[in-house]
């Protein structure tokens, strides 16, 4: 054994990360042997990752820059706890080249690449740089050192539109915008530098020409410290929101043998020329006459990893911990073989009707599905909160199949199995977008969302009066045991009677607009009658246990996954399509604001960064109010309705809690 392998060996491993990734991480690890040290903020004190590690050290209260982010605080933890490597996970410290240089200092490995790896293709202008000389393709842009504003305005006209600002440093879809209009350039620039300074500490852009209706395709790389490099395969990213991945598969369903050994080689050929080791991501944009062109480089593991794991049947966190013990990898690019496919969604906490706006709130429950081709990685639990203070990504749902079609098909049973009650979600979404002709064919780019989703149709549709139905039975039939439970002597064939014969019991559940007021009426034999003023269903409680029941409407059984968390209020899940059922008789009904009232709420818990009006100003419909950051995001709050400011409730540079007053606008009649 060399000195420098003698000198990498370690035991134990401290996941400086929370959530899913950490969650994959810590499973690895141990089932290696390897003994796992998690940290956890306060937000995160009874989080799964925390748990399920051998010890878990608290790092600091939940904002990530008094926590996840602060270097000093993982290394005391990694000290306190003894560990003798560090996993970055993604996001967070993943790629700061200072962490992964303090982390040797203190006497630490760092699973990942070398700190002059992490620094040069952390910053988009210099690795562009870089990829130029090594031959790689690259999108025409500035990626130069001068950032006056009066530069990138005069290189932008050189480049012409359409154009991507993107922040040099950092990724994630954080400090991008796509500018189609020359008016909005220069406030492109400014949302995305102050987006850019906040998220990565750093202001600095570049610009690139906007590739039309290209895919994201990306390939795996890895490298060891014994000169050998390989890519294991691509990986197609195109369905993203907000530049944000939401839908990934690999194989690429375009992908030619051709193609892939071009695309391949330039991966290795951009790691080779900065001495790469460990994992590694170098993506590409790739436009419908086969060019590709250099996007970036991840020195780190993707969130979208599984999908290769899957087809190539090699674990990659495990070949991390390989590599980062000075081993080399063991087999060479002619032993990589793809087998199958695999796709992956994104389970995120957010609101699709509502521009994907993150959502936070507590978890009441969340069931995974299950499956021999079906992977979860998640690392959430029911009861959890999910905090405004972190990334709204909560779990991956991932299917295999021999063919891509299976897979797909496979993934949508797997999702309408998915129960998460509580926040706001985009399971829904995903089923759309996995049920969308342009996906099944294998013909989605990077335009896929804003192509294939009208205005509105991401909007919640209302449960159905047989959904409606079938809630109330459930509804009442919970009720009812528990009035049982309590009773002292009630016999089974009295309940539903009175001596005028049988009991008739009313729900009303609102949604939006629409209304059911039912009347439920027991048939006897767990048989239940429900109508309205224009519909009926006969509805039969065949089983119903441990929040799920099998139901019968009008003779024709489904299963419903349920929750009733307190009395008046039901979630319901029902051959996939699930709601929230508020009781309006039982409850004080709570109206949703109409739109157009003129009160402009937070739609989160975040920083106000900018208020852009002042009493007395002359609003217009959509016109940008506020900017607020949550989420690691910023997002502009606009006016909902014509008027006059007749309030400013908040002040730039407080939080504010979801739902807080921040504007009243007095409405034009």
């Amino acid at each position: 054994m060399s000195a420098e392998n003698a000198m990498t060996r370690f035991t134990s491993i401290l996941v400086a990360n929370r959530g899913e990734i950490a969650c994959r991480v810590i499973r690895t690890a141990r089932a290696q042997g390897y003994r796992t040290i998690a940290v956890y903020s306060d937000a995160d004190a009874r989080a799964p990752h925390a748990v399920m590690a051998d010890e878990a050290v608290h790092i600091g209260p939940s904002p990530v820059s008094e926590s996840y982010l602060v270097v000093e605080n993982i290394l005391a933890a990694a000290r306190a706890s003894g560990a003798q490597a560090i996993h970055p996970g993604y996001g967070f410290l993943s790629e700061n080249a200072d962490f992964a240089r303090a982390c040797e200092d203190a006497g630490l490995v760092f699973i990942g690449p070398r700190p002059d790896a992490i620094h040069l293709m952390g910053n988009k202008a210099e690795a562009k740089r870089r990829m130029i000389a090594a031959g790689v393709p690259c999108v025409p842009g500035y990626e130069g050192e001068d950032q006056s504003d009066a530069t990138l305005l005069r290189e932008a006209r050189n480049i012409g539109l359409p154009l991507m600002v993107k922040a040099a440093a950092g990724g994630g879809g954080r400090g991008m915008r796509l500018v189609d209009n020359a008016q909005e350039l220069a406030n492109a620039i400014k949302l995305a530098r102050a987006e850019a300074s906040s998220a990565f500490g750093s202001d600095e852009l570049i610009l690139e020409k906007a590739i039309v209706r290209p895919r994201h395709v990306e390939v795996q790389v890895f490298g060891d410290s014994h000169g050998n490099v390989v890519h294991l395969g691509e990986r197609d990213c195109s369905v993203q929101r907000r530049h944000q991945k939401v839908v990934e598969e690999a194989p690429c369903p375009v992908m030619t043998e051709a193609l892939r050994a071009q695309m391949g080689a330039a991966a290795v050929a951009a790691a080779r020329s900065i001495d790469y080791r460990g994992a590694g991501t170098v993506e590409f944009l790739l436009d419908e006459h086969g060019e590709f062109y250099f996007l970036e480089m991840n020195t780190r593991l993707q969130v979208e990893h599984p999908v290769t794991e899957l087809i190539t049947g090699r674990d990659l966190v495990a070949l991390q911990l390989q590599v980062a013990q000075g081993d080399p990898l063991g087999f060479g690019q002619d032993e990589v073989t793809l087998t199958g496919h695999a796709i992956e969604v994104r389970l995120y906490t957010e609101d699709p009707g509502q521009d994907f706006l993150p959502t936070s709130g507590p978890i009441e429950l969340w069931s995974e599905p299950g499956g021999a081709a079906i992977r979860v990685d998640s690392g959430i639990c029911s009861g959890q909160v999910i905090s405004p203070f972190y990334d709204p990504m909560v779990a991956k749902i991932i299917a295999s199949g021999p063919t891509r079609d299976i897979a797909r098909l496979r993934l949508i049973e797997a999702l309408r199995e998915t129960v998460l009650f509580g926040p706001r979600h985009n399971r829904d979404f995903l089923v759309a977008c996995l049920q969308k002709d342009c996906f099944a064919a294998g013909q989605a780019t990077t335009a896929f969302i804003a192509e294939e989703f009208a205005d509105g149709e991401l909007a919640d549709t209302p449960p159905t009066f047989s959904d409606s139905a079938v809630a109330a039975v459930l509804e009442l039939e919970l009720q009812h045991r528990e009035l049982c439970d309590s009773a002292v002597i009630v016999a089974p064939a009295l309940r539903d009677w009175s001596s005028a014969g049988a009991l008739v019991s009313r729900k009303q559940y609102i949604h939006g607009d629409t209304v059911h007021d039912l009347s439920v009426i027991p048939q006897g034999d767990a048989h239940y009658r429900v109508c309205d003023s224009d519909n009926t269903a006969v509805i039969e409680l065949v089983s119903m246990a441990d929040g799920t029941a099998h139901v019968a409407i009008d003779e024709v059984q489904h299963l419903a996954r349920y929750h009733l968390p307190e009395a008046g209020r039901l979630h319901l899940s029902i051959d996939g399509r699930a709601a929230q059922y508020r009781d309006m008789i039982r409850l004080d009904g709570i109206q949703d604001q109409a739109s157009g009232s003129g009160r402009i709420v937070a739609p989160m818990h975040g920083l106000l960064l900018e208020v852009l009006v002042a009493t007395g100003d002359t609003v217009a419909p959509g016109q940008t109010l506020a900017v607020l950051e949550a989420m690691k995001m910023h997002y502009e709050i606009v006016a909902d309705a014509a008027g006059e400011v007749a309030a400013v409730m908040a002040l730039a540079g407080t939080q504010v809690a979801a739902d807080d007053l921040l504007i009243e606008i007095s409405v034009a009649e």
